[in-house]
């Protein structure tokens, strides 16, 4: 039995395993995401509404998309994406963390703000694919109501919007300057760190229509980025650049990191511990411990305070933790260049991890 990725064209994290599991050129069979699906498969496996969910040729289940791939890069041990070096290693693993997290908020802004009509289309042909179209469009706006309802936990406010659409746009600036002279963020091998970017840069600011335009317009390399590494043409193949070298053309990326989302990060775990002084190992970790005021691009607004990011940072301080002698020296000195050297100290944020699909205390 080949894998099963239970996912939708629409969906961000489907984008960036779709396109992690395509060049890793595995046998695999998409299922849509229909409401059958979610009602004999999905439920029953995860408990609660989500996608993507892969199911193993053994028939595991895998809800989250960077255990997806770290199952796979351990049980499918052709061509890898993680860099074997230091720097590119720290590298990637930052820019997963900040597609997964810090991207999708410029993602769901445009999604909800300019391609609204084509999302409630969209979410209707996967949820009811047998209905007709103006049935479907009934349905997807039904089912979009959570989705639009998340914005204001996400800090997307008539007040912080032109922030976040300037971030965002610097951000397809730099990109698009990398891409004239590197094909990925690492040279011609994909990385964790281009799927995690994957993730919303396609579905919602490349694939929804009106995002899609100004992604063209803007940033046309990003587009052809976007093709490409959602779709290969040459699975398996390509190299990371040698000699651990970072481009000069992410330091700006990884500073816009340090200066956007680290500080939200630190917050973050600064509620964290607070919030776990009292509760024991295995304790359930909500999606939220309630709102902080964020900086977006200058401006401050409310917004949740999300844990779960904690969980993709802990990755990132981990690796560096178990680095030693010149490893250490060289991540260090990338770190001083970026602003980041915090990413160095020993991480005494409680820890976390995933039990039976939820985020827990470990």
């Amino acid at each position: 039995m080949p894998y099963q990725l239970i996912a939708a064209p629409l969906s961000l994290y489907s984008g960036k395993v779709r396109g992690y599991m395509r060049w890793k050129n595995i046998a695999y069979r998409e299922v849509l995401s229909s409401r059958s699906v979610y009602q004999d498969t999905i439920m029953p496996r995860i408990g609660y509404p989500i996608i993507p969910i892969m199911i193993t040729p053994d028939d595991q289940t895998v809800q989250d998309t960077t255990d997806m791939i770290e199952y796979i890069e351990a049980h499918e041990t052709t061509a890898s994406i993680t860099p074997t070096t230091p720097k590119q290693h720290l590298a990637a693993l930052i820019f997963e963390l900040f597609g997964d997290e810090y991207l999708r908020t410029a993602a769901m802004h445009y999604r909800w703000n300019y391609n609204k009509e084509f999302a409630w289309a969209e979410f209707g042909a996967t949820a009811a694919p047998h209905l007709g179209k103006p049935e479907q469009l009934e349905v997807g706006k039904t089912a979009a109501t959570k989705f639009m309802g998340m914005l204001p936990a996400l800090g997307i406010t008539d007040k912080s919007i032109p922030a976040i659409e300037a971030s965002y746009e610097q951000f397809l600036s730099l990109f698009n300057t990398h891409l004239e002279t590197h094909s990925q963020l690492l040279g011609t091998r994909p990385s964790i760190g281009d799927y995690g970017l994957l993730g919303p840069l396609y579905a919602h600011n490349y694939r929804d229509p009106a995002s899609g335009e100004i992604m063209k317009r803007l940033a046309p390399n990003v587009a052809k980025w976007c093709l490409g590494t959602h779709a290969p043409q040459h699975p398996l193949s390509g190299d990371f650049l040698e000699d651990d070298l970072i481009p000069h053309t992410l330091i700006p990326l990884l500073k816009m990191f340090t200066q956007e989302q680290l500080p939200i990060l630190l917050n973050t775990a600064k509620h964290l511990q607070i919030w776990a002084q009292d509760k024991e190992t295995g304790t359930e970790v909500p999606r939220a411990l309630g709102m902080h005021t964020i900086n977006i691009n200058g401006t401050e607004e409310n917004a949740a305070i999300i844990p779960y990011s904690l969980w993709m940072y802990q990755r990132v301080t981990d690796y560096v933790a178990t680095l030693e002698h010149e490893d250490l020296a060289s991540v260090k000195s990338l770190l001083k260049t970026i602003g980041a050297e915090i990413i160095a100290i020993p991480n005494t944020t409680p820890r976390l991890t995933r039990k039976n699909f939820k985020l827990v205390l470990a």
